[in-house]
């Protein structure tokens, strides 16, 4: 048989573990051709990669965000090639599959919950090696217009589980790509949102094996490194284990990212991470979710936030590991007010990332089950977002949803910082209200639909900025200048805001600095630049505020000058001149 593996995944560099799973259970006997797309490419041009590869079974992995796309492509294949047998697999159809195979009559089979032994069998029963449909488990289809479910098959014993990472088609791609990699299976948690919370219990791959795998991977080019196991500190034992192999095996540039649970992690972990970890080794995903006690009774979600900051905060202070933390809007009983609560809370922590999602009622949920409990409304279509509940309503969705927006683009990029740390201590009461407020004026003018340069990032933050009463401006318009010029790595052709000083004030500015350096300050003299390198090196712009100072964390208004220096080091040279320089020229 002629058999392809296929998914659309959401971005080219992702890639599919679970066809890899696949393809190495059903080797030696079968040789499945992995084949992904993404969710961008026309369905056209999939389908017809598919049929000139003259398939006898395709089997496409599916989840929320591409079941709508691959359903299209499915039916087109199912056009133009009727005897091809369609099997699907994946999270999104493990559940109400009765649904699926009574919706998308295209469909032949679908492979309920973990796949590999099953998909082997079903390639058994298709070759006539296996002559009894019903005795491959784990099996859903439809006979004579009757959907059977075939009984379930036992848990796989994953210490057996064959490599699927030793493809010689992969290695090319390696350095391009994320390896998305699993050491276990399960979750010890019942959170009622998550699909995870449905099996029972964690199960562990060979753990000599896997580190096998991601010596082999590294070697051959791998650079970053997905977890993908739901609690990766679950056993501390075992995630200390991995961690110092990770430390000891580390090829430069390579990157690891897990998701934990924070409030679990011991400080002696965090510690010896902090003592150990190169810097930049690791990257930590947190689900926080909501802070609100109730909210996480009612989805059986155990968290203690104390515990969680404790560990959150320690990682911060040494360093070393990004942390990108999680949370939902949407969750029971959280109304508007304690959502942002709970955002002001989180972001307390100033975490690198802090990701806002909105809930999604999930085919197989505890939540989705009880949905009218709490009055939820939602589309019934992938990816199942909520439009309200009974606390909440589409109003308050939408304005979340404008936070979203800029909290990407402003927070989570890191493009000016102590330009929102300013405005979070002296103008908005709480970062969320900032992010609000300023997500409003964005999307009322429609920015939200329109490309962006980092100048018009600046420019749009400077007219939002502009129409509020209790601000002084000429200390943001300072903040905002420190914050861009420290960005760039050159001298900006066009800053952000227009030219403030003429090329005769900029001569004359100068030639003072040549004859006399130390009027920028003992740092800048240090840098002994001739003539020629300060007007080539160098930009000058006037500013209202002493930026040694607030670079040691005050606000002095103070007028002057800000002098930035590019090219002798990593990032650029401030420098302050003061004003009593202006009365020279």
């Amino acid at each position: 048989m002629n058999i392809i593996l296929t998914t659309l995944n959401a971005k080219f560099i992702h890639t599919n573990l679970a066809l890899r799973c696949l393809k190495a259970y059903a080797e030696p006997d079968y040789h499945p051709l992995i084949v992904e797309y993404t969710i961008k490419d026309p369905t056209f041009n999939i389908v017809a990669d598919l049929y000139q590869k003259k398939p006898n079974v395709v089997g496409f992995s599916c989840y929320i965000w591409n079941i709508e796309e691959t359903i299209k492509v499915i039916k087109m294949l199912k056009t133009v090639d009727p005897s091809v047998v369609v099997v699907l697999g994946g999270p999104e159809v493990s559940y109400d599959t009765n649904v699926w195979l009574r919706q998308v009559k295209e469909i032949d089979y679908v492979v309920v919950g973990e796949g590999e032994q099953v998909f082997k069998d079903l390639l058994d029963f298709l070759s006539d090696k296996q002559t009894i449909i019903k005795a491959v488990p784990g099996l859903a289809y439809v006979r004579d217009d009757k959907f059977i479910l075939n009984p379930l098959p036992p848990k796989l014993d994953l210490r057996l589980s064959p490599s699927p990472f030793r493809f010689e088609e992969d290695i090319p791609d390696l350095s391009k790509r994320i390896v998305y990699v699993e050491t276990s299976r399960g979750c010890p948690f019942s959170c009622q949102f998550c699909l995870s919370s449905i099996e029972v219990g964690v199960r562990y791959f060979n753990r000599d094996k896997v580190k096998e795998d991601i010596r082999f991977l590294m070697e051959n080019g791998a650079k970053i490194f997905k977890f993908v196991d739901r609690t990766f500190n679950i056993s501390r034992s075992y995630a200390m284990e991995m961690f110092q192999f990770l430390i000891d095996e580390h090829h430069p540039g390579v990157v690891f990212q897990f998701e934990i649970t924070a409030d679990i992690m011991r400080p002696e972990v965090i510690q010896f991470l902090n003592e150990n970890a190169p810097a930049g080794l690791f990257r930590f995903e947190i689900g926080v979710q909501s802070t609100n006690d109730l909210t996480n009774e009612l989805v059986q979600r155990r968290q203690n936030f104390e515990k969680l900051k404790r560990t959150v905060t320690m990682v911060k202070n040494g360093g070393k590991i990004a942390q990108h933390l999680d949370l939902i809007a949407g969750l029971p009983e959280e109304d508007y007010a304690s959502f942002r609560n709970t955002f002001n809370e989180v972001f307390e922590m100033r975490p690198e990332e802090l990701q806002l999602g909105f809930l999604k009622l999930l085919r197989g949920t505890g939540l989705r089950v009880e949905a009218k409990k709490y009055g939820y409304v939602y589309v019934d279509q992938a990816p199942y977002e909520i439009f309200s509940n009974n606390v909440l309503n589409f109003d308050d969705i939408l304005r979340i949803k404008q936070v979203e927006d800029v909290l990407e683009k402003y927070w989570n990029a890191h493009r000016m910082d102590r330009t929102l740390e300013y405005l979070f201590e002296y103008v908005f009461e709480t970062p969320f209200d900032f992010f609000q407020q300023f997500g409003t004026f964005w999307e009322e003018r429609n920015w939200s639909r329109i490309g962006h340069q980092l100048e018009d990032l600046y420019t749009r933050l400077y007219a939002f900025l502009e129409g509020l009463d209790n601000i002084s401006m000429p200390i943001i318009r300072s903040v905002m200048k420190l914050d861009y010029l420290s960005k760039q790595k050159f001298q900006p052709r066009k800053a952000w805001w227009n030219n403030d000083l003429s090329k005769e004030e900029q001569s004359k500015m100068y030639k003072l600095l040549v004859a006399d350096p130390s009027l920028a300050g003992e740092s800048f003299t240090a840098l002994q630049l001739n003539e020629r390198e300060l007007y080539k090196q160098t930009f000058i712009t006037p500013i209202s505020i002493d930026v040694d100072a607030f670079l040691q964390g005050s606000i002095e208004q103070k007028e002057g000058y800000l002098l930035t220096t590019f090219g002798k080091m990593k990032t650029p040279h401030l420098s302050f001149v003061q004003e009593t320089t202006a009365t020279q020229i």
